[in-house]
């Protein structure tokens, strides 16, 4: 039994290793970021690796990429400033806790601060 496969290809880039396709067309996965947890949205102050420039990142949502898509675009026109999704991880610019806090609670998330 040969059980070699192309896992990449310069052409479409990562291919799924159960159906072939490229990563971004796979059907037969779910969505890294519907993940389960504990319902809790956790929202964190950070500046590792951002040269001491400091972001919010909003965890736990569960939501799928459209609809946090959508929120993250709206979170990020209310405080103002830039932000961006990366692996399920809102991200938005400068120290925004408290108003992301009391956004999310009004949505009716349950979410808290964490860290320091």
């Amino acid at each position: 039994m040969n059980n070699s496969r192309p896992v990449y290809s310069d052409q479409l880039g990562r291919l799924c290793p159960t159906c072939g396709r490229p990563q971004k067309d796979c059907r037969c996965r779910k969505p890294a970021t519907a993940g389960k947890g504990d319902g809790i949205v956790r929202v964190q102050r950070e500046t590792k690796g951002r040269k001491g420039k400091g972001v919010t990142l909003i965890t736990g949502l569960g939501l799928d990429p459209e609809e946090l898509k959508i929120l993250a675009k709206e979170l990020k026109q209310r405080c103002g400033t830039g932000g961006t999704i990366k692996d399920g991880v809102i991200e938005i610019q400068g120290d925004q806790r408290d108003l992301l806090l009391e956004l999310l609670q009004q949505r009716g998330f349950k979410a808290k601060k964490a860290g320091s």
